[in-house]
């Protein structure tokens, strides 16, 4: 099996300016605090980021709209980040917002292989704005299309040389389904085991959706936050 290990460095090389990028993450638990460091470092422009929050100020997703690196955020709310909400009602941030529960199956039915899935969720509200309705058995439903990424960024616990991962409790949130529905997954991880140290029943993400692993020297402040 190959070795996906690479630097932070070599990993986040790959993005592309206008790339769309996944980041896992709910808050703070689950969130790949490093690989969005180094994407800041390095400095990719006219990103479409896909996240479930827009972090608070001084964290995360922060450091990206502070450096002007994202023309558009697909999310659930901002309203824990002034700074998103300031760019987004002067005209300098394009938000599409989705209930949180409507975005996670976008991204599941994305790495499922569907083209998306009908619901009743949101007619008659702003979210339905712009999308098809139509009816079966006398229903009016949404069509929601699935959500796709060019790159996940995913934070695990543990992870070996292939890819194969392991997620901290509330950290299992958006970070498997992300593996899942993204084109290229760039994973860190807190601790690299050797092949066949993690369990085959406490896999969450098998290695074969995984291209990078990027090993954590150490964790930012920014993890410490809350507990997991």
């Amino acid at each position: 099996m190959p070795d996906k290990i690479k630097t932070i460095e070599e990993a986040i090389s790959q993005i592309y300016d206008g790339a769309s990028v996944m980041l896992g993450g709910f808050g703070v638990p689950g969130t790949p605090f490093c690989l969005i460091d180094e994407l800041v470092r390095q400095g990719q422009t006219g990103l479409t980021l896909i996240k479930n929050d827009a972090n608070e100020m001084g964290m995360g997703v922060d450091h990206l709209l502070e450096n002007g690196q994202i023309d558009k955020l697909i999310t659930t709310h901002i309203g824990l980040n002034s700074r998103a909400v300031n760019l987004m009602n002067d005209g300098n941030l394009e938000v599409e917002f989705c209930s949180q529960g409507i975005l996670a199956e976008r991204i599941r039915t994305a790495g499922a292989g569907l083209f998306g899935f009908l619901t009743d969720i949101g007619i008659d509200t702003d979210l339905a704005g712009g999308k098809k309705i139509i009816e079966v058995d006398g229903r009016r439903c949404l069509i929601e299309t699935s959500l796709k990424a060019d790159f996940a960024f995913i934070h695990a616990l543990h992870a070996d040389a292939f890819g194969n991962l392991e997620y901290s409790a509330s950290a299992q949130n958006f970070n498997p389904l992300m593996a899942m529905a993204a084109d290229n997954v760039i994973v860190e991880s807190e601790f690299i085991v050797a092949t066949g140290d993690i369990l085959p029943n406490t896999i969450h993400t098998p290695g074969p959706f995984v291209d990078v692993v990027v090993p954590l020297v150490e964790l930012t402040e920014e993890y410490g936050v809350v507990r997991r």
